[in-house]
């Protein structure tokens, strides 16, 4: 199990309640952004999660790289001024899985139609209050289920990274590929995160960065990619009639039951969870996240962007690396703008030199940070429901059909007051 920070790095956001008084006041500790190391740290907790994806939709569906890292450091800003919690934004997963796993009918402008169709549902669905009475059909049994099952698949997916016979996410061998230089690297990493888990002095998630850039260097990582500076070509997509129908059939109908359960409602409940009384909690709501996605994916579709949303494994990955305000997402976000305007090409190049197994790792700590989030279930009715839910995404190829499936046992459950 993943050990907690202790309190002293994250006692700001535990003074006052949620409500009225003192703690509202915009002088409050609560309302500071910090930008400390350890917040650094926390803001590249969530790489691997989000490069995998992003890195292989530019590679394989031909996305232009600036237009995809302004497009999540605009929305990485947006999230950490607004709600001054480490929010993240990750792309969506139904949609890359899948845009990656059909290229030829997945193009640039079928992506672009996905964001603005995407956008224009969570408009739709935080304007008129569809979200928060959506909400109400996910109990905690619910939500911990979520959260399990996408703590579970980080450490999968983490897992699988670590022991691949791919060195790199661009698919350069890079030297050393006959042995296993990818399990190596990623056993010696993650003892070095045990080892830093807590520190502040040298943050764990900047020294497995620094391990991680200077290991593909090594092996080769560079492979003749592009070095070239400046912002790559940025052009407005505009979509036909047919991407706009592919695009819905293929991308969001699959996506959207899993935002609504994942980036809107268990992301809300994360941050209820892991800051408990902040009074920054107001603002994060299931229809507020809907509300921040829909302003930010409608125009960004437009440009070719990759859709993006909010998520429960990306909160709790920035958590876990030290993040405890909005200062990380900022971070990050300016971070994201510089690779985009600044280093274009290079910086792809760059980002694709950290190795599978330190993204790996990354994920393996992130889903060590969800999991035990089921222990605050306090029935075996909940914790039926719950590990149900884990068991149907773990099996079933779209976790949608999981989410379906508990809400309605719960219901059952609930409604017939069954005892287990």
């Amino acid at each position: 199990m993943a050990r907690r920070v202790p309190e002293e790095a994250s006692a700001p956001e535990n003074n006052g309640d949620a409500g009225s008084g003192p703690a509202q006041k915009a002088g409050h500790p609560a309302y500071h952004l910090r930008f400390d190391r350890v917040e650094l740290a926390g803001a590249f907790g969530d790489l691997g999660t989000m490069l995998p994806i992003v890195i292989a939709m530019i590679l394989i569906n031909g996305l232009s790289p600036t237009t995809v890292f302004l497009a999540f450091g605009l929305f990485y800003l947006m999230a950490g001024l607004h709600y001054g919690l480490p929010v993240a934004v990750q792309p969506l997963k139904a949609v890359g899985a899948i845009a990656i796993a059909y290229p030829a009918t997945i193009t640039a402008p079928v992506i672009g139609a996905a964001g603005i169709i995407f956008g224009a549902i969570m408009l739709a669905l935080s304007l008129t209050g569809m979200v928060d009475r959506i909400a109400k059909l996910f109990s905690q049994a619910v939500v911990r289920g979520i959260q399990l099952t996408l703590g579970l698949i980080f450490l999968k997916k983490g897992i699988g990274l670590i022991v691949s016979p791919e060195l790199f996410i661009s698919g350069v061998p890079g030297r050393l590929a006959e042995y296993p230089v990818n399990l190596a690297l990623g056993v010696g990493v993650f003892i070095l995160i045990l080892v830093l888990l807590d520190n502040r002095r040298f943050p764990a998630a900047l020294a497995a960065l620094a391990v991680g850039i200077v290991a593909g260097l090594a092996l080769g990582g560079l492979g003749g990619r592009p070095v070239s500076i400046g912002p790559t070509g940025m052009a407005p997509v505009l979509p036909a009639a047919g991407d706009f129908w592919t695009a819905f059939i293929m991308l969001i109908l699959p996506q959207i039951p899993l935002t609504i359960g994942n980036a809107c409602v268990g992301t809300a409940d994360t941050c209820a969870d892991l800051f408990p009384k902040n009074p920054r909690l107001a603002r994060a709501t299931a229809g507020r996240f809907a509300l921040t996605m829909g302003l930010v994916n409608f125009p960004a579709g437009f440009f070719g962007a990759v859709p993006m949303c909010h998520g429960t494994g990306g909160l709790a990955a920035h958590y876990r690396f030290g993040a405890r305000t909005g200062g990380a997402p900022v971070m990050i976000g300016v971070f994201f703008i510089v690779i985009a305007l600044v280093l274009g090409e290079l910086g792809l190049t760059l980002l694709a030199l950290i190795p599978n197994a330190v993204l790996g790792v990354l994920l393996v700590f992130a889903g060590l940070e969800l999991c035990p989030l089921l222990r605050s279930l306090k029935t075996n009715e909940e914790y039926f429901v719950a590990l149900l839910i884990a068991g149907i995404a773990l099996a079933v190829p779209n976790m949608a059909w999981a989410f379906g499936a508990g809400i309605l046992i719960d219901l059952f459950i609930r409604k017939l007051k069954v005892r287990i």
